[in-house]
This record gives C-alpha cells, structure tokens and sequence, in this order.
C-alpha cells in the first residue's frame, strides 16, 4: 500500500501534483491512500488535479499560524499505526521540519520518498529521505546514498586544494596583485547579468510559465508567486513584484489595493 500525502502550502503548482502521481506510479505502483492539506485557497488552486486523481482535501484550520505540517505529521504517524501500514509514505514537500517524521516513519520500517520542486527543497532534509524525486523543468531523482557521496566528494576536492603560495620577491606580488585586479572586472559584469531580468523585458507568458498555478484565475498569496519569479532570475531582486504586475493591468489584479498581498490572472473572456 502507498500514501501519497502533499503539503498544499509548499506544493502548489498543479502541474507538479500531476507530474509526480505520474511518477510514483510509474515506479513504485497505483497509490491507495491520496490527500492533500493547505489553506482553502492553496487546495483551490488545486481543485483540477484533486479531481482527476480523486485527491482528499484537508483544509487548515482559520488559525494565526500555519498548521499544515503539523496536520499532514499527524496523519502519516496515524496511518503508521495501522495494521498493516503503508509500504511506502511519498511526502510532496521540500520543508526541513518534515525530516523527525521521516525518521520515525523510517524507524517503523516504511519506506520514505521526498517529492519537491528544487527551488523548494531543504538541501540538509535529503538524506533523511529514501529517495527524492524533483518535478518542474529540471528533473533528478536522488537517493539519500547519491547525495550523501556527493558531499564526500565534494569535501574531499575542497581538503585536497592546494594553497596558493605567494612569492616573496616584491616584483612578483605586484605583477600578482595586477593580475587579480584585471580578473576582478569580467566577474563583477557576469554577476549583474544574474540578478534578474528587468521589469521592461518581461511578457505574460513567462510570468504564466513560472507559476502555472496563475493560469486558474484564482488569487495567489504574493509573496509565493514573487519568490518564484525571483528563483527562475525573471525578476531582480531588488524590484518589487507589485511593480511588474502593475506593468499589466488589463492582465493580472492585485488586492488589497493599499498594500497588495494577493494577485490572480484575469482570464481572458470566453
């Protein structure tokens, strides 16, 4: 038996739940147990794929703080009592708060894999996990062993770095010092090139490509959707996400009209 359990607050793009049913059971079999908990406007956003793949939805209590990881640890150490318990619990979240229920569950004798967008996964939670799977553009499956020899190896090159002895004649440290001086200019170019993209060079379809979860017409939280278009570099750091949508009135609206906290897409008429 299978539990796919999702965090609907962090997992959020319909696209993504759609990608990894199709995953799981690509590689492990048809999932018994399907439920998804978030705020109520995260789980509608989701309404469409929690139709097609008959996802359970458990909708947060109207509390000051977020109780979805709590709500979503409860139940999978519910559904571990059970006899029998599920073979393999698949948690669609990147959280590092999820990693002491993970090692229960894993203590238990269940099989734990991590499902997340990698933008959206805590790097220190992977080797917790069995086996991590990312959905989005750029998909890797990683087991805890890959990742674990990975920092290995990476540890051992940074340990096997030889240090850089500096001559002590005095016409060798100037010749030194005005080499690095010279290297220094392209490499300050190269990072402003990273920052972002500009409010100007933006269209609709990128924005609509970033967070397909726009695409429903129903209100985002802001800040979700910025921090989106600031991982995928289509929008600078420093300019506000307000800004951009504003550029696009007759395609995306913003509430409340003081200090915006929502946005959705306008769909266009039928």
């Amino acid at each position: 038996m299978i539990a796919f359990l999702i965090d609907a607050d962090n997992f959020s793009a319909p696209a993504w739940v759609d990608e990894a049913f199709q995953a799981i059971e690509r590689t492990e079999g048809p999932v018994a147990i399907r439920r998804a908990y978030g705020s109520s406007e995260n789980l509608k956003g989701l309404a469409e794929m929690l139709r097609i793949w008959a996802i359970r939805p458990f909708v947060n209590l109207p509390l000051p703080k977020n109780t979805t990881d709590m709500s979503l640890a409860v139940d999978a150490m519910e559904l571990a009592c059970f006899a029998p318990h599920p073979k393999l619990m698949v948690i669609a979240s990147g959280d590092l708060d999820f990693v002491p229920l993970v090692v229960r569950l894993r203590e238990r004798g269940i099989k734990v894999v991590c499902i997340s967008e990698r933008s959206r996964m805590a790097q220190d939670a992977v080797p917790a996990y069995d086996q991590v799977i990312y959905v989005g553009a750029d998909q890797v499956v990683r087991s805890a062993d890959e990742v674990v020899r990975a920092k290995s190896v990476t540890l051992a090159t940074t340990h096997a770095t030889p240090k850089k002895t500096v001559p002590k004649t005095p016409t060798v440290k100037i010749a030194a010092t005005n080499v690095v001086a010279a290297k220094k200019v392209p490499a300050k170019k190269a990072a402003t090139k990273t920052t972002g993209a500009t409010v100007e060079t933006v269209k609709v379809p990128q924005i609509l490509g970033a967070v397909p979860n726009l695409k429903a017409g129903q209100w985002q939280p802001l800040g979700d959707v910025a921090k989106v278009l600031h991982d995928e570099k289509l929008l600078a750091k420093s300019v506000a996400s307000t800004k951009l949508f504003k550029k696009f009135p007759h395609h995306f609206e913003l509430k409340p009209a003081g200090k915006p906290n929502q946005v959705r897409y306008i769909l266009p008429p039928q």
